[in-house]
């Protein structure tokens, strides 16, 4: 006979945030008055973090704060709004729409993002309620792109296995669906419905009253290619292919990339594969995890509260047991499969559908019209001619998806006349990079990364050239702070912000995605960057082995240990 677990509830006061949420009355709160303040542009701290629930959260100009301050004004307040895009997907009337909102409320560019979604900046708030409005009416939402609860599901772009594309993408939009809040508050609040004046607990009959302890993510990667880094996610879903067609997903749980600096319980984690289900089941078993997850999770300290933890905390044989008990079966052997890359591949591909689709690199998924480089403005005409659609890659790409024969044409005009194709002469190490938005408006962000990365990877380039690399693919990747929006604690090269000018460089991630980078060099600025770097990319150059991947290299030439399990990757390296 099977001894029985009981897991252990996470002991502890609960947090300030467990008691707004206790408060908020389903994430209603304050929030509908406090916007209707004119007094200030900002709004109070407690209704911030309701906001989150909602899909944006306040942030100022960093840029801006030391004259503002001088001035004795308020910060330059301004709101991020996040959308809920499942898999990535956006219709070219959207995207005409996102275009046209961006100039009209925003700060006139769209950031694509690492989850395949897209966010503005700069939203002030006397525009957010007719800007979420808006996006309303081309049936788009920003519900629970943020806060404690389940946020975008990312899914492969997978543009050349069309059918199988589409399937994996119903699934991902079926899992966001229903693992969605019930809670009527952001459609009273931002779209105006009427109020529900009996609230209770039946709003939330999988969340409850106080959602989630954290934020809870889901990708699902089609192997080969694993674009959404699918060892990040609190459930990552590797779809299992026999015969061409979709039978289920090995289930992998527990992955994350935050941490603290200086705290060593926390550190950046990988899913670790459970087992196999047929693709049937997989929406009941998303929910199902994520409920041990809803009560089990650290509810006292936030920095302790992702899966992963809980996980690590109980144990991940008991948690896999308390799944199945949850689910009434068990799992199933997981099956075979290999990826080959995390990265995208550019340009033209025809799918099995005779359909083509055109990869773009997009530098840190920031799209706006650049000085030589009119990008919103062509990606806007293309959409006006454009009968498919476009999807967000999880690397900030753009995939012009589902391109007849006859519009392949129109479409290669446009690209040629706005030389959108200048990435081809990028380096590989270029076309493989990641920032998060950081300065001037995350409030969390140590240091610079979209706005430096550009900039130290064209000093490095030359290096590359020097020592004929500069077509190697080589994934580079940087974070403003350690919470690790961009997956740098993932990056064959990874850069992690600790304060102006200065980062924590890891190595030793892998090209497909399966090993987290180790800390090589902590603290360092720009000269001590290259400096470092410069010895390891000629060693790599002179005594690679055929096809080796450089976080292959710099394992197998002793510079860091491979890191598998977060647990280990603050401990020192092993002289063995």
């Amino acid at each position: 006979m099977t001894k029985k677990i009981v897991l252990p509830p996470q002991e502890g006061k609960p947090s300030d945030v467990e008691e707004i949420k206790q408060a908020s009355n389903y994430l209603r709160g304050t929030l509908a008055e406090s916007f209707q303040d004119e007094v200030t542009s900002g709004i109070p701290d407690w209704d911030n973090r309701l906001l989150k629930f909602h899909g944006s959260y306040l942030q100022d100009d960093r840029d801006q704060r030391v004259e503002r301050e001088r001035k004795k004004l308020e910060p330059a307040y301004q709101f991020m709004v996040r959308l809920r895009m499942p898999a990535g997907v956006a219709k070219t009337n959207q995207w005409i729409k996102l275009d046209e909102l961006a100039d009209k409320y925003g700060n006139g560019s769209i950031k694509i993002t690492t989850r395949q979604t897209i966010q503005f900046h700069g939203i002030l708030k006397w525009n957010m309620k007719k800007h979420l409005q808006e996006l309303n009416s081309i049936l788009l939402d920003t519900i629970a792109a943020c806060g404690d609860v389940n946020r975008n599901v990312m899914c492969n772009a997978n543009p050349y296995q069309s059918k199988l594309h589409q399937e994996v993408s119903d699934y991902a939009a079926k899992i966001s669906q229903h693992l969605l809040p019930r809670t009527n508050a952001y459609y009273e609040i931002w779209l105006d419905h009427e109020k529900v004046v009996d609230t209770h607990e039946e709003q939330e009959p999988i969340y409850g009253a106080l959602y989630l302890p954290r934020k809870f993510k889901i990708g699902i990667a089609v192997p080969p290619a694993n674009d959404v880094d699918v060892f990040s996610q609190d459930i990552g879903l590797i779809a299992i292919v026999e015969n061409d067609e979709l039978v289920g997903f090995n289930v992998a749980i527990g992955g994350g990339m935050g941490m603290t600096h200086g705290d060593t319980n926390t550190y950046p984690q990988l899913a670790r594969i459970i087992g196999y289900v047929s693709k049937d089941k997989i929406v009941d078993v998303c929910e199902k995890i994520m409920t041990v997850q809803r009560d089990y999770g650290n509810r006292s300290v936030r920095k302790y509260a992702r899966f992963k933890y809980t996980i690590d905390r109980l144990g991940l044989e008991n948690v896999k047991k308390e799944i199945e008990k949850r689910l009434g079966y068990e799992f199933e052997e997981a099956r075979d499969f290999r990826f080959e890359h995390t990265g995208d591949r550019y340009g033209w591909v025809k799918g099995e559908d005779g359909k083509y689709h055109f990869t773009l690199f997009i530098q840190n998924g920031r799209v706006r019209d650049f000085e030589n480089y009119p990008l919103k403005t062509a990606l806007r005409e293309i959409a006006e001619i454009h009968k498919g659609e476009f999807r967000f890659t999880g690397n900030q790409n753009l995939v012009i998806a589902n391109v007849s024969p006859r519009s392949k044409k129109n479409i290669d005009k446009i690209i040629e006349k706005y030389q959108l194709t200048e990435s081809d002469n990028y380096s590989a190490l270029r076309r493989n990079s990641i920032a998060c938005v950081a300065l001037p408006t995350c409030g969390l962000a140590m240091a610079e990364s979209e706005r430096y990365l550009p900039t130290l990877i064209q000093k490095i380039e030359p290096i590359l050239k020097e020592y004929g690399l500069f077509d190697q693919d080589i994934v580079i990747r940087m974070s403003g702070c350690p919470n690790g929006c961009s997956r740098a604690a993932m990056a064959e090269i990874g850069f992690i912000g600790k304060g102006p000018g200065k980062y924590n460089l890891h190595l030793g991630g892998s090209f497909q995605g399966t090993r987290l980078a180790k800390l090589y060099k902590e603290n360092i600025g720009e000269e001590e960057i290259l400096a470092t770097l410069r010895p390891i990319f000629e060693h790599y150059a002179n005594e690679r082995l055929e096809g080796e991947y450089f976080g292959d290299f710099v394992i197998r030439a002793g510079y860091v240990d491979a890191v598998t399990d977060g647990r280990e990757f603050h401990k020192e390296k092993t002289n063995a």
